[in-house]
């Protein structure tokens, strides 16, 4: 276990000390063919990319909605891939299985699972923070509480519970997705580099 220099958890209370911040880079939404094959050679050459996914929420007990967006991101770049437009093209599932390439999310295996409800695939690669963070003592594990911990600031989750499945994604919706796969690559990079 290495030396622990963050703290072991942070409370409600302390959080809302924490200035606010968001993702500031490029932003791209990939909603039809043209745009993936753009943004494609920008993210296949990373290494490192941060992961998320969103899902439209369900209001109804038992009810789970497929996945409807999978962010990659790294420090000034997040593309939000619309799977419920352009479903999982093979270039991508392609990154989702390359060991060669770091994607860092929290809860990735819950992620995955769904994902899989929408192409099958073999993933690798994928590092979850929860299990890393472990390594530096801390034991608070979700992502807005990770953030502020390691990072120093802290996130909003007001849009989670949006409909990710509108017509087009509101800038509020662009901005927290990017940011959720942003801090995600941000705080792998923190504890690894």
């Amino acid at each position: 276990m290495t030396k622990n220099k963050y703290s072991e958890n942070i409370s409600a209370e302390e959080l809302v000390n924490y200035e606010l911040s968001w993702f500031r880079g490029k932003i791209v939404v990939v909603d039809n063919p043209e745009t993936f094959g753009k943004v494609l050679p920008l993210i296949q050459k990373k290494k490192i990319l941060g992961f998320d996914t969103e899902t439209r929420p369900s209001f109804r007990k038992g009810k789970k909605n497929k996945v409807s967006l999978i962010q990659l991101a790294t420090s000034d770049l997040a593309c939000l891939f619309r799977i419920n437009k352009i479903g999982i093209p093979r270039e991508l599932i392609e990154i989702m299985a390359d060991p060669g390439v770091i994607k860092a999310g929290v809860a990735v295996h819950d992620d995955i699972r769904f994902l899989k409800n929408v192409r099958k695939f073999d993933p690798d690669g994928f590092v979850d923070l929860q299990n890393l963070v472990k390594d530096h003592g801390i034991t608070s594990s979700g992502l807005k509480k990770l953030t502020a911990i390691i990072l120093g600031f802290r996130i909003s989750k007001r849009q989670q519970v949006t409909d990710w499945e509108a017509e087009k994604l509101s800038e509020a919706q662009q901005i927290y997705a990017a940011t959720d796969a942003w801090v995600c690559y941000e705080i792998y990079k923190k504890l690894t580099c």
